[in-house]
């Protein structure tokens, strides 16, 4: 029997505010263990929250740059449940009146472009961390993340594969990094992906029982956990068992699936009004004056490259997935005297494999676009030859330093002086009298295997368009 996967997304982002949701303590990544935390975010007895304004203004952004509707009027509400890391033993969050809802977003598949819905977008406050340690076996909790704020997108059930999973939630990260709402620095935990997913037989539309897999921090993650999951279940139907509705964690390094605890429903968390925090009441005037503010978003970049570089809609669709990335590209393609595409060849090609040999995110890049400019130009000028430039590039790379420092100190300056070429190529028509006939004869091979020879005697430092020149010149003679 053929199955068909469904695949819902909750994805968390953290807001990058200065300070958390209802006080003022930093929300800086790091610092020691419980210092960035005080009696509001601990949920000590008689503290009043006070909500972040810029949390409100940063989730109104996300709603309109996914084309939901902004609610007028909203609420916070108490998540009750106990778990170490949460020390109110509730969550504020938002239940019936999420601040945003009715979204969608656009992703490319491989039968075109298809529309995932977006159910709600609401804001909420994260949780502590709970460290293990595996030698003792010992819990350890800090709470400097108590209070961070968060916005938690969650989609409609309309997604069909790990590969569509995956584009929408790479779109999803380029449209918060571009209006500027959150980092989305996946190895600091700043974007964390939920899946909820369930099996059915094809052709059917009766949904099948969901399980969630939480706290998913890599998309090599997201999309490992979810066709783990999907043949885990299709095993337990196909052998007579029945799946569980429940909770599961994925370790992507040891690549085990297992349960966690059994999936609770709303009514578990005992949800009811915050009493300490007054309604989200927003003007139509505040809403649509945040709508002016917003930035191009990546589905408008992604045009404009197509119209005013020449881009291909590939290279355009690739390099403005990442606004760092859109930006290197912008600032070294506005420097560089050459063609847009030239530029976009190195970005894509040498940039993102040293990026993804590193695991390293185009905000990473240690140095600046100038940089890559100026190598182009170097090799436009027939100052270095393409080959030499790669390895330029791959030096500039670990030590930031400016391409013409490093051209001299690995001796890499390109040879197109005649004359000292002429006597070069000379020797070497002498050297191999059987190639010299062999070209006279029409075989054009021999016309390669004597650049070769001079490239390797100037051990890759000649011009290689003046050998080609040089040599058909000297032969004809």
């Amino acid at each position: 029997m053929k199955y068909e996967t469904v695949i819902g997304l909750e994805i968390h982002a953290e807001l990058c505010t200065e300070t958390k949701i209802f006080c003022g303590c930093t929300t800086a990544f790091g610092g020691d263990e419980n210092t960035h935390c005080c009696p509001i975010c601990l949920g000590l007895p008689g503290v009043l929250p006070v909500l972040n304004g810029k949390v409100v203004e940063y989730a109104v952004k996300a709603g309109i740059s996914t084309n939901c509707s902004i609610a007028e009027f909203s609420k916070l509400d108490r998540k009750n449940y106990f778990y170490p890391d949460l020390p109110k033993a509730y969550q504020v969050s938002q239940y019936d009146l999420p601040i945003c809802s009715r979204g969608y977003i656009e992703i490319d598949t491989q039968d075109g472009p298809k529309k995932i819905g977006i159910t709600r977008i609401h804001i909420e406050e994260d949780a502590g961390k709970l460290l293990h340690d595996t030698d003792d076996g010992s819990t350890l909790i800090d709470y400097n993340r108590c209070g961070v704020p968060l916005i938690e997108i969650v989609s409609e059930p309309d997604m069909r594969s790990a590969e569509e999973a995956r584009a929408y939630a790479e779109k999803i990260k380029s449209i918060l990094e571009y209006i500027g709402v959150s980092d989305c620095k996946m190895q600091e935990g700043s974007l964390r992906f939920d899946v909820n997913l369930s099996v059915r037989p094809a052709g059917t539309t009766t949904l099948g029982t969901r399980t969630e897999m939480k706290n998913l921090n890599s998309f090599k993650a997201l999309v490992n956990a979810i066709e783990n999951e999907k043949a885990r279940q299709i095993e337990l139907i196909e052998s007579g068992g029945e799946v569980v509705q429940e909770t599961r964690k994925w370790d992507d390094i040891r690549g085990i699936n297992t349960s966690l605890r059994s999936k609770e429903e709303a009514h578990d968390y005992r949800y009811f009004p915050e009493p300490d925090l007054v309604p989200v009441v927003l003007e139509r005037d505040y809403v649509e004056g945040l709508k002016s503010e917003l930035p191009e978003l990546p589905y408008v970049k992604l045009e404009r490259y197509i119209r005013e570089y020449g881009l291909p809609e590939y290279d355009a669709g690739v390099i403005t997935a990442s606004l760092p990335m859109a930006l290197f590209f912008e600032e070294c393609a506005g420097i560089y005297s050459g063609e847009p595409k030239t530029v976009s060849n190195w970005v894509m090609g040498e940039l993102l494999r040293i990026l993804n040999e590193k695991g390293m995110e185009p905000a990473q890049i240690p140095f600046p676009a100038k940089h890559l400019a100026a190598l182009l130009e170097l090799v436009d000028k027939g100052t270095i030859s393409g080959s030499a430039a790669k390895k330029v590039f791959t030096e500039m790379f670990e030590t930031g330093e400016e391409p013409e420092v490093l051209v001299k100190s690995l001796g890499l300056l390109q040879i197109n002086d005649e004359n000292e070429l002429k006597a070069v190529i000379q020797a070497i028509l002498y050297a191999n009298p059987q190639s010299v006939e062999d070209y006279k004869a029409g075989k054009e091979k021999a016309l390669g295997f004597l650049v070769g020879q001079t490239m390797k005697e100037t051990r890759g430092k000649a011009n290689p368009q003046v050998v080609n020149k040089l040599l058909k010149e000297l032969l004809g003679k």
